[in-house]
């Protein structure tokens, strides 16, 4: 097997390269607070694509800065109620998708809801307002100025506010309540059950924004990652400020906020993966302290995991 990383013995025991910022859980606390003293205005609206088994809306609801953030939700028209639900978020510069993979969970008794991030692909704001570079990146965006502006700190509230919105429905049972995703989307289910820890059980799939400065020693900084390589070339190119950049994007490593999960937690892995390598994943999964389990995949990267979506539907059954 090619080994792009480290023996999966040495990934189950590494903690991580990137600095933690020493305020990090007094900049999260504040964080949180922001968001939910938001008025998040809630509209639902019936979307035009229908299935006789369920209903289907568009969602919108103010997040943080004022922004307006899309969700398609999903609810199933003949299931008890109330009932479980599940948040799905989707990979970097991606969209929601399409309603088709959302309406098997519904079928099943699920409520389904499936977010939009800010400024991607989809119909959710990026109101923008930051001083800086913002070129072709979220990762960077705000970098160079106050923690407060990082583009991930929002979209990161976006998760969690849409998961307590999930479980403010009346249909809802907000005591079975999942959340899935995968490389973006693994990140954002991560950030998600950190911050809204009534998450009960969550499937990241090869999750992205973990241990940037690792990536960065592997000379992994391309693909998702190739914003952290041009920030540099680019505004500091002597590498001067190297320390500062990382300890800023500590706030949006997604290791430091996976030991405040509660949920079970099911992770897929590639190990051949060098878009997330491995040992960034492994960064977080060791931190998380709630029941957890992983799935390896030894000869697959970043790409289809076989099995795996079965695996999670079963996995999400249990709620």
């Amino acid at each position: 097997m090619p080994l792009v990383d480290m023996p999966l013995e040495s990934l189950l025991k590494y903690e991580g390269r990137n600095p933690r910022p020493a305020d990090f859980d007094a900049y999260w606390e504040r964080a949180i607070a922001e968001m939910k003293a938001i008025d998040p205005q809630i509209e639902l609206r019936p979307s035009e694509f229908q299935v006789p088994y369920a209903e289907c809306f568009d969602l919108y609801f103010t997040g943080v800065k004022g922004a307006r953030i899309y969700a398609k939700y999903v609810r199933p028209k003949h299931a008890t109620s109330p009932h479980p639900a599940i948040v799905q978020f989707h990979g970097y510069s991606g969209n929601s998708g399409d309603w088709s993979d959302k309406i098997q969970y519904a079928a099943l008794g699920f409520s389904f809801f499936s977010l939009d991030c800010r400024g991607q692909g989809g119909l959710s704001e990026d109101i923008g307002g930051v001083k800086g570079t913002t070129l072709r990146g979220h990762i960077i965006r705000g970098i160079d100025d106050h923690p407060d502006q990082l583009l991930y700190r929002d979209i990161f509230l976006d998760t969690a506010q849409l998961a307590g919105i999930a479980m403010s429905m009346p249909e809802v049972d907000p005591e079975r309540v999942g959340a899935m995703g995968g490389s973006q989307g693994g990140a954002l289910t991560i950030a998600c059950a950190a911050l809204e820890p009534r998450i009960k059980r969550l499937a990241p799939v090869y999750p992205f924004l973990s241990d940037y400065k690792r990536v960065w020693e592997m000379d992994l900084a391309k693909d998702a990652y190739q914003e952290l390589k041009d920030y540099f070339r680019r505004h500091d190119p002597q590498h001067k400020r190297q320390e500062e950049v990382f300890t800023q994007l500590g706030y949006i490593d997604i290791q430091y906020l996976a030991d405040r999960i509660q949920g079970e937690v099911l992770m897929a892995v590639g190990l051949a993966d060098t878009v997330c390598p491995p040992s960034t994943q492994f960064a977080a999964y060791n931190k998380i302290k709630s029941k957890k389990s992983y799935e390896i995949y030894p000869d697959f990267g970043h790409e289809g995991l076989p099995g795996f979506s079965d695996m999670t539907i079963q996995f999400m059954l249990g709620l």
